[in-house]
């Protein structure tokens, strides 16, 4: 069911995947270890998110938006495509909890390292961040406005997955 005039589109990203659409948007995400980061071109007023598991790939075989250091890159790019001014775009970070598993927590301050590296190298403004921790988190950006509300969770339930199911205006 597409959404009427005015109303923001909703949409669930899944981890390993983008979102970037030129219409206003609702993204909803969860994050764990894993970390996204939200652009949004502040003289267009659009933006989108890529969320990503896994810190770095070297290997060309296995590239996909599930590293950051893929993903990342790749929302940059399909902004500029999109008419987006390298000065006028903004960034969020979200996620990289830590749990008392050591490899977790690698992975996760991993994670977040990848994002402040490739955000600092494009000269990309980070104007918010809500990283580390030990709780997860449910993200919900409206690209519109670059506004976004993170819930802090202990647990991470499927249901967290589909934020709109059941609902008859998704």
């Amino acid at each position: 069911m597409e959404p009427a005039d005015g109303e923001l589109f909703k949409y669930r990203l899944q981890g390993g995947y983008i979102f970037l659409h030129r219409r206003p948007s609702l993204v909803a995400t969860v994050l764990g270890s894993g970390v996204a980061v939200a652009m949004w071109d502040k003289a267009l007023l659009y933006g989108g998110m890529a969320n990503y598991l896994y810190p770095v790939t070297k290997n060309p075989a296995e590239a996909s938006t599930r590293f950051g250091n893929v993903a990342i890159r790749y929302l940059f790019k399909l902004m500029i495509a999109e008419g987006s001014k390298r000065e006028n775009i903004q960034a969020q970070i979200f996620g990289g909890a830590t749990s008392n598993d050591a490899s977790c927590r690698e992975m996760a301050e991993e994670n977040i390292k990848i994002a402040d590296e490739l955000l600092a190298r494009l000269e990309i403004e980070v104007v918010s961040r809500d990283v580390g921790g030990q709780m997860g988190r449910k993200v919900v950006l409206n690209t519109l406005k670059n506004e976004a509300v993170v819930y802090k969770v202990e647990r991470i339930r499927m249901s967290d997955w589909y934020p709109y199911e059941g609902r008859e205006d998704r």
